[in-house]
């Protein structure tokens, strides 16, 4: 007999949570290094051998990593992107890597790589092209590609939505979690499926999506520019009552990679960038030249205390809270052990602002006493009460970021309410 269509959509939504089948994986936000802002398509090996899709790329990444203690810090996963794969399939129908590119395989690079005590990361496509042309994973094709990565030693799967309808994506993101599951390999899953309906509901059920995938990209790919970021931040905060709830341990929301130390960014934007990041809970993945990266870029993406509150176990996303007619906006990320960071953002154009505020007026409980750490200088503010003025002097298009712990705690606990529109509550 034919299964009523109401109970059919019932069922299938009832499948679904368990689609993902909660992997244990990405319980803080993934750190590492994705080629494809930095290096995009280039598959000219001949004319530009350093800069091409190729195993020696990945190699040189992966001994930076190592080298220059990038590793140390969590910066673990070395992701390739679009552009690796051979541009047929082979007779059994599985990908291949381009043998001229890669020719010891994506297993020998896995295996070189997990030797160096890094994880490999790949993508695909959902759809009959990739974005760039390489084959792609159409639904007949899901289990044997997770198969293929599994045996690879593939650690995290980007599965992008060139050339796929909704309804395929529909049916296809849920899949490939299962596939992936199937394979027993622990494989982090970041999906572009949200990105291309637009982001936000109800063309995207963000409590499916957190079922489904450990991190998504919501919205558009990321440029070598500071309009690109200020594009992205502005998305995001005017969706956060939408967008924030979604996130949280083993599932994240991902604004893209960090551009820090690439040619887009003056030094004030970089530090920006890597700050609205942190407080975002966003994934840590850089996309730059890691052989000639600067010391001053390197000194920002390697903040320990900037890395320690973006990987912070609760793993709440923060909001923006304040937004000036000075252009001065303030961001808040609740952390573990009544612990917060805060991050004062100038979008000024034309000299350092002298911004004067509370912890009052940013909400913060009465009766509390914090220590403050300035994340960027280090310099440390004893004795903080939440009714004291302060004042901190931002340059244009940057940041000053505190981390504020209590010494005295209120004598009623801060609860964290998500209140649409008004950041966090007493």
């Amino acid at each position: 007999a034919a299964m009523d269509p109401a109970l059919l959509s019932l069922s299938l939504l009832l499948a679904l949570p368990s689609a993902a089948l909660e992997n244990g994986l990405a319980r803080t936000p993934p750190m590492g290094w994705l080629a494809w802002e930095r290096f995009r398509c280039n598959v000219d090996c001949a004319g530009d051998p350093r800069n091409c899709i190729s195993e020696t790329l990945f190699l040189e990444m992966a001994e930076r990593l190592v080298e220059d203690g990038w590793r140390d810090l969590g910066y673990t996963y070395l992701n390739i992107d679009d552009c690796w794969a051979a541009k047929q399939r082979d007779d059994e129908g599985r990908l291949l890597p381009d043998p001229q590119r890669f020719p010891s395989g994506i297993k020998a690079l896995a295996d070189y790589i997990h030797a160096r005590g890094l994880k490999l990361g790949i993508y695909g496509d959902l759809g009959t092209h990739t974005c760039g042309g390489y084959p792609g994973t159409t639904l007949d094709l899901v289990e044997l590609d997770a198969q293929t990565f599994a045996e690879w030693g593939v650690d995290m799967l980007k599965l992008d939505g060139c050339y796929s309808s909704a309804p395929e994506q529909a049916q296809g993101y849920p899949e490939m979690a299962r596939a992936l599951n199937a394979t027993g390999r622990p494989i982090v899953y970041s999906c572009s499926w949200p990105a291309y309906q637009g982001g936000l509901p109800p063309k995207v059920n963000y409590t499916i999506l957190a079922e489904v995938c450990n991190l998504w990209r919501n919205y558009d790919d990321i440029q070598d520019s500071w309009d690109s970021v200020l594009s992205i931040l502005d998305w995001f905060s005017e969706n956060q009552d939408v967008l924030q709830p979604a996130s949280g341990p083993g599932h994240w929301n991902d604004p893209d990679m960090l551009i820090i130390g690439n040619f887009g960014l003056s030094y004030e934007q970089s530090r920006s960038q890597m700050a609205l990041w942190t407080v975002m809970a966003a994934p840590l993945l850089m996309s730059t030249d890691l052989r000639t990266i600067s010391p001053s870029a390197k000194e920002i993406l390697q903040n320990r205390l900037m890395i320690q509150i973006n990987q912070d176990p609760l793993g709440i996303q923060g909001r923006r809270i304040v937004k000036e007619k000075s252009h001065i906006e303030v961001f808040l990320r609740p952390l573990s052990q009544n612990a917060s960071a805060l991050v004062f953002f100038s979008r000024r154009t034309d000299m350092p602002f002298p911004y004067t505020t509370s912890l009052a007026k940013l909400h913060f409980p009465e009766d509390a006493v914090y220590e403050v750490q300035d994340v960027y200088s280090g310099e440390i503010i004893s004795g903080l009460k939440t009714g004291d003025n302060f004042s901190v002097t931002i340059n244009p298009s940057g940041v000053v970021m505190w981390y504020l712990y209590p010494t005295v705690l209120p004598v009623q606990p801060w609860h964290v309410v998500r209140a649409p529109g008004e950041g966090f509550l007493l």
